[in-house]
């Protein structure tokens, strides 16, 4: 039904009662007529089952007081699809509400240009937006599942098998709800899947229809799996790729790969929760992995070469600067992580100079030469002095 069917219907006359007929009247002669042409009472009746739309509309609007006060005075302003001026207004001004109401921006015509804009308004007020009885299209749920990763499929991205539970079309009713697949309309909201709400100042709101949840179907005899609802839990098995350089706790998006969406409408999205293992020789930071690489005290004092692991590739050798300290990091370019871009960030080396524990004769000789020998100032001088200082 289109908004200037809204306006030009009359709904007194659909009911059969006067413009000034009370509350308490519209109820009574809706009931009436409702069981008269109910679809349950008039099966395979098309004919029947449109009065009954046209009764169950009509009722949706007369039996709500602030719809009909809008109602009145729509058709006050435009009843019998003509304007009517207020007094001093010089006579009957006629023009087409298919031009006010329905023609494209910047039509001429009688409505002079003012094509889809009270339309627009109209149809909002009315909640009457140009749809009669048509069920209004569902996105899917959306679904969060959590996967767990290695360290290294974390940096290099993997394909993970997924399982997953989420509401979908009940395959024994086929998404209707009704065990033989005959649904019929909801009459409460007319099979729109929304009712309307006043929201003050002459406007109305929408919600999902309660009676049927917003399918704008009611089941008559309820599927036995989905208990009428038309959705059933259904589970499935994806593959799901996980990009590369993702880190723990890190949460993903994937468009469209959640539940299916209901009449037509497209399916959620699917979240993906990473947690990912630890590996017991690198970290990491950001887009960069990190090593500790021991060496001796003579490689430190003198330097030397020495060889470092690196992830799922051949060692690298860096050039140890001689006198080098303990915990001086040092950096292999383009060993890390991959970036978003395909690039990869750089592996950081840390240097941890071991001191040994347990020392062989000749070995004390050798130290306490190398003492006697590098013998200077107190190295710890300075240190007390600034704190007598501070």
């Amino acid at each position: 039904m289109s908004t200037k069917d809204f306006v030009e219907k009359d709904y007194y006359k659909v009911l059969g009662v006067p413009k000034d007929a009370t509350e308490a009247e519209i109820k009574k002669a809706y009931r009436k007529l409702a069981r008269e042409f109910h679809p349950d009472a008039n099966k395979g009746d098309a004919k029947a089952e449109e009065r009954f739309k046209e009764i169950s509309e009509a009722h949706d609007v007369l039996g709500d007081t602030k719809r009909r006060k809008e109602y009145d005075e729509a058709r006050t302003l435009f009843g019998n699809g003509g304007y009517r001026p207020g007094p001093g207004g010089g006579g009957s001004f006629n023009f087409d509400l298919g031009d006010l109401f329905g023609g494209a921006p910047g039509q001429s015509g009688g409505g002079g240009g003012f094509g889809g804009g009270l339309g627009d308004v109209f149809g909002g007020l009315f909640n009457r937006g140009g749809a009669g009885t048509r069920t209004h299209a569902r996105r899917g749920q959306d679904i969060e599942s959590e996967v767990t990763l290695s360290f290294t499929e974390a940096v290099d991205g993997a394909t993970v098998p997924l399982r997953m539970s989420s509401q979908a079309p009940c395959k024994a009713c086929s998404g209707t709800g009704d065990k033989n697949g005959t649904p019929r309309v909801c009459p409460t909201c007319v099979g729109t899947g929304q009712v309307s709400r006043g929201a003050g100042g002459g406007f109305s709101l929408t919600d999902p229809c309660a009676d049927c949840k917003g399918r704008g179907l009611i089941a008559q005899d309820p599927c036995e799996v989905c208990k009428g609802s038309g959705r059933a839990t259904s589970a499935r098995t994806m593959q799901v790729r996980i990009p590369a350089g993702v880190s723990d706790g890190q949460r993903i998006r994937l468009r469209g790969k959640g539940a299916p969406g209901e009449q037509g409408g497209p399916a959620g999205d699917l979240y993906v929760v990473v947690h990912v293992d630890a590996h017991p020789v690198f970290g990491r930071k950001g887009d960069n992995l990190t090593v500790t690489v021991p060496v001796t005290f003579p490689e430190a004092a003198l330097g030397g070469e020495v060889k470092v692991p690196t992830l799922g590739g051949p060692p690298v050798t860096l050039k140890l600067p001689a006198g080098t300290p303990n915990g001086r990091t040092m950096r292999a370019r383009g060993k890390g992580a991959t970036r978003k871009d395909g690039t990869r960030g750089d592996l950081l080396v840390t240097i941890e100079v071991l001191v040994p524990s347990d020392l062989s004769g000749k070995a004390k000789e050798s130290l306490e030469s190398y003492r006697e020998a590098t013998a200077g100032p107190d190295p710890r001088a300075e240190l007390f002095q600034a704190a007598k200082g501070a």
